[in-house]
């Protein structure tokens, strides 16, 4: 390429902020008695990376007389050097920390990158009591790197793509080639490729609303997971997983209603207790939805109940109506749990001595709340906290406010009836073309006799039949 150095300086200086960034360098040298000039971006190229580069050049030039051209791509140290033939691309690679070499009639990339992060660590959100301890981090390099340790296959492939005009984020799909569905590897990359925005500050998660486009939703099409090992099984059942680089999540698609349900803790057990987390786990979902609405319409109904559930509703009236408590301690839950994220931790605690005495126990001896709203308010969050799925957990919250009031409008009808539209609801959904409710509808026996019994391995089918039969 007939290109000179300093025509690379200008190029920069409009392209990638050159002499008006701060952190964009440049080092000027001579070498074979021609200039050579290294572009780096300071925070993503460690120092000793390029003291190390120009240490070897100027080594090889006092022993060697080539062009400096041939010297850097024939014996430049390192064992990523790129040869750019579109000088178009050199902003983004100095953007991206690769170190960009431009002498007389050659350009060169040399991925050096060294991104600031933390290391791999189990994730908050996703603790087993035993297993592995490391966890995807905000560098998507290394995220590709816990996977491919954990399946040691030629199939896998990670296929790196950029999203935003501007920002020009990594993303990498990943699956196992004869495995995942190639109609849906070719969607998820062609639909990244349609990305029209300038950037994505949020990562994974605006992609995610351009490749699924669920609009107002609220129920998860995605699966998210900061786990290396639950990213590696879902590959082996024919997933495709999408690495965003700065995001330590991973999508994982498609995903139905109960595979969100499941858990890594579940598979480090012995397959009894493994079934037993399960199955309470279930009955935890239970309560999330109906425990609450089933009790405030016994308690306005209670000729619906027999006689040895007598009990079940208020011993005493208050002033306000039984409904407007349910919805006020249930959206009292929801703030609470709105601050203690945005809590910092020291004051975690004494929030929530405020919130357990004050809020609860002064409004019961009030009189403003009975204390039996307070608890079956207490169960139907505790069954939210119990799923984990943190976006199925939230949306089930949302189902739970609409039954209520539904009840509350319209008596034992309208609960049938939001149930029954509720139901129609997650029948209609088909991320990827999969089965929202799958193997309920369609009911496959086999499945959900796997999803809800935790099996042994050497029983475990391997692919489920959602994929099985659209992987090719």
């Amino acid at each position: 390429m007939n290109v000179q150095p300093s025509e690379i300086d200008a190029f920069l200086e409009k392209e990638a902020g050159l002499g008006k960034s701060f952190d964009a360098g440049v080092r000027r040298l001579i070498i074979a008695g021609e200039p050579l000039h290294l572009y780096f971006i300071n925070g993503l190229c460690e120092t000793r990376f390029i003291i190390e580069l120009i240490e070897s050049l100027l080594a090889i030039e006092r022993k060697r007389k080539e062009p400096a051209a041939e010297l850097v791509k024939n014996h430049l140290v390192h064992q990523s050097v790129e040869e750019v033939t579109d000088r178009t691309k050199l902003a983004h690679f100095m953007l991206a920390g690769l170190i960009v070499i431009a002498v007389p009639n050659g350009l060169f990339a040399v991925d050096v990158r060294s991104y600031p992060g933390r290391q791999p660590e189990e994730p908050d959100t996703e603790k087993v009591v035993r297993g592995s301890r490391d966890g995807y981090v905000e560098n998507v390099i290394v995220n590709t790197a816990l996977t491919r340790r954990r399946i040691r296959n030629g199939n896998l492939r990670f296929e790196m793509m950029k999203a935003g005009s501007m920002s020009q984020m990594d993303v990498a799909v990943g699956y196992i080639e004869g495995l995942a569905n190639p109609d849906l590897v070719e969607k998820v990359k062609k639909e990244i490729q349609n990305i029209n925005v300038d950037g994505v500050p949020m990562a994974d998660k605006t992609i995610e609303e351009f490749i699924v486009k669920q609009r107002y939703n609220p129920y998860p099409l995605v699966r998210y997971t900061e786990r290396a090992d639950i990213g590696a099984a879902h590959l082996l059942e024919g997933h495709v997983l999408l690495f965003t680089d700065t995001s330590p999540a991973v999508m994982i698609m498609p995903a139905t209603f109960l595979q969100h349900l499941q858990h890594a803790e579940e598979y480090r057990e012995l397959p009894a207790a493994g079934t037993f987390i399960r199955m309470i786990r279930f009955i935890g979902l239970w309560m999330s939805l109906f425990l609450l609405p089933l009790w405030f319409l016994f308690a306005e109904h209670p000729n619906m109940l027999p006689k040895a559930l007598a009990f079940i509703g208020p011993s005493k009236e208050t002033n306000i109506p039984l409904v407007a408590q349910i919805l006020i301690a249930d959206v009292g839950i929801e703030w609470l749990r709105i601050a203690a994220i945005h809590t910092p931790q020291p004051l975690s605690t004494a929030m929530g001595l405020v919130a357990a005495v004050l809020i609860g126990q002064i409004a019961i001896d009030t009189g403003l709340f009975v204390p039996e709203v307070i608890l079956y308010t207490a169960l139907a969050a505790i069954g939210t906290f119990s799923t984990p799925s943190y976006e199925l957990g939230i949306a089930n919250k949302m189902v739970r406010l609409f039954f209520i009031i539904s009840a509350a409008l319209f008596g034992p009808a309208g609960l049938v009836i939001a149930t029954t539209l509720f139901f129609l609801f997650l029948v209609r959904l088909k991320p990827f073309g999969a089965p929202y409710l799958w193997p309920l509808v369609p009911f496959d026996a086999k499945s959900l006799f796997t999803i809800l019994i935790r099996r042994q391995a050497p029983e475990q089918s391997g692919i489920p039949e959602i994929n099985r039969s659209t992987s090719g």
